[in-house]
């Protein structure tokens, strides 16, 4: 994991800025919830192999079409036999309004136990009720809405069935060639056998400050990356090395996002790579990519080394109308934030933006989240140690980590809020994917933070918050999740852009709905250019409410934030 060459952790003058920073608090409200299932994933006190270590992201998103947000949770195993009479099982908990759940796995249709890793979701068939993709070591699978409450697994039916044993990670509903069917693009990490993996301690690739560890990944073949074209009619085609996006020997992939980064009209792809050059792959226009991550300034560090990358983001922080990258690095190295300059040119801005501050955490799942709701995306990051070993040694550093929140100074910087935010975000755990999404109808997201070997956190944000407007799109000429679709929010003198997208941060799947802050101001015109090349425009939208708009209809729907 990383590269080996350490990051200096050094403040941004332009983060110091005499600007106070507004009362951000965060309060757990996991117990209240009932999403309590503890994340069963590998050994808790050592793990053998490398497959215990990257954990599982989790999936926010409306199954029954009943206007709230439910919590999917793709759950992990063990190596040992498990000696609870109860297996660990992947979660769907149904919110039955105001943020209260009820775990309806079995009767969705969703028990399985496994390897699992990433979940991300769209209305592959466009019969209006959202799929579920869920990727694993092993078999990846398609789980096919039915309406009902049941989801059907159709993998095979799909084309999606694997010949052997991948280990996928991150996945991506897209539509790539827009012609209005959800594409899906899939990372992979290794390309191994456990059966032979060698032991903790075996090689210079199974040790860690003096202690025998899991092998990797350095040492192990690198995973292919899959790219799978809608051809209707619920089939999907394997079009991974027509395409160019197979890159083999390459890459250790485990985050991705998909966005428009050049301002083309065509979705792009971001892929965090582990110990290895990241990959930025520009969608050509004609079915095909090229990784064009070196030249855009995106596959290394700011001192040209490999990092060891887990999860990434995209979000205009700066509101200049382009899309940033942000992602998450192993310890001794800072996250990294790469500001978009037009024309496929991003800079390393992590130093002068103010993120370059700490090198001792092992960094998962991140997003653009604006907190206090003041027209700027803050950043918000969770942490987690690979290693358990490190709990019985005589060393410094920490297993279980806290989360970390930036507040967006409006300079162009951020300044670390973290430990002002309160205990929910300072308290440690062994954290890995996240999603937000609002999940109990007064506008301002949630967060749903996986942790290894524990219960979720679910994270409430109490804090000082301006106005906002959630914006909630349905395609007719374009998929009908609409991801891909880029809406523009003027208020207040404030120019803000953001994208329906699929899976991104780490093996994650955040609210579809967009969530803009309008600090004071009280009306909104959104802009929505859709991916079939349609553009719609609503004057004045009433602040402090989620608006419903249909492609070609307009607001179809106003509801007030409770």
């Amino acid at each position: 994991m990383g590269s080996g060459v350490k990051s200096l952790a050094r403040p941004s003058p332009k983060a110091n800025v005499t600007v106070p920073t507004p009362r951000l608090e965060f309060r757990d409200i996991t117990s209240s919830t009932g999403i309590n299932a503890v994340n069963v994933y590998g050994g808790e006190k050592s793990k053998r192999y490398i497959l215990e270590m990257t954990g599982n992201g989790v999936a926010i998103f409306d199954y029954d079409n009943d206007g709230w947000r439910d919590v999917f949770l793709p759950s992990g195993t063990r190596l040992d036999p498990i000696e609870s009479a109860e297996k660990p099982a992947n979660r769907l908990y149904r919110n039955k309004g105001s943020g209260a759940f009820e775990d309806v796995t079995e009767a969705a249709g969703l028990a399985r136990t496994g390897w699992g890793q990433g979940a991300c979701t769209g209305d592959f068939d466009n019969d209006g009720h959202t799929d579920l993709f869920v990727t694993y070591y092993g078999q990846n699978l398609l789980y096919r809405n039915r309406g009902d409450g049941r989801f059907d697994d159709v993998t095979e039916k799909a084309g999606l069935g694997a010949r052997w044993a991948r280990w996928s990670t991150n996945c991506s509903f897209f539509d790539y060639d827009r012609d209005g069917l959800l594409d899906l693009f899939v990372t992979s990490y290794l390309a191994v056998d456990l059966k032979e993996i060698q032991p903790p301690g075996s090689t210079p690739y199974c040790a860690w400050r003096g202690l025998a560890v899991f092998c990797g990944p350095r040492g192990f073949p690198t995973g292919e990356n899959l790219l799978f074209h809608n051809e209707g009619g619920g089939r999907f085609r394997d079009v991974t090395r027509r395409a160019g996006i197979a890159l083999p020997d390459l890459h250790y992939n485990l985050g991705a996002v998909t966005a428009d980064f050049n301002n083309d009209g065509w979705p792009d792809i971001h892929v965090a790579s582990d110990s290895s050059p990241g990959i930025l792959y520009r969608n050509n226009k004609d079915g095909t990519f090229t990784d064009v991550a070196v030249l855009a300034g995106v596959a290394y560090g700011d001192a040209g080394q490999e990092m060891g990358s887990m999860g990434t983001s995209a979000g205009d922080y700066d509101n200049d109308g382009l899309i940033d990258i942000v992602k998450t690095n192993f310890m001794d190295e800072t996250p990294t934030l790469y500001r978009n300059r037009g024309n496929l040119f991003f800079e390393d801005a992590t130093y002068m933006a103010g993120l370059g501050v700490n090198t001792k955490f092992v960094g998962w799942g991140v997003d653009f989240l604006d907190m206090d709701q003041d027209g700027w995306k803050d950043i918000f990051m969770s942490h987690g140690h690979i290693y358990p070993e490190l709990l019985a040694a005589d060393v410094s550093e920490p297993y279980r980590q806290r989360k970390a929140l930036f507040w967006n100074v409006r300079n162009g910087a951020f300044r670390d809020a973290t430990e002002k935010a309160g205990d929910a975000l300072t308290t440690p755990n062994v954290s890995r994917g996240f999603a937000a999404g609002d999940l109990d109808g007064d506008g301002t997201p949630e967060i749903v933070v996986v942790n290894m070997n524990e219960r979720p956190s679910v994270l409430k944000n109490t804090g000082d918050r301006g106005n906002a407007i959630l914006v909630e799109l349905i395609g007719t000429k374009a998929n009908r999740s609409a991801i891909g679709a880029r809406i523009r929010v003027t208020a207040g003198g404030l120019q803000q852009i953001d994208e329906v997208r699929s899976g991104g941060g780490y093996a994650s799947q955040r609210d579809f709905r967009l969530h803009f802050g309008l600090a004071a101001a009280d009306k909104a015109d959104v802009r929505v250019q859709w991916p079939s090349g349609a553009v719609e425009e609503i004057k004045g939208a009433m602040a402090n409410q989620w608006i419903t708009i249909r492609e070609g209809e307009g607001v179809i729907k106003r509801t007030p934030f409770r």
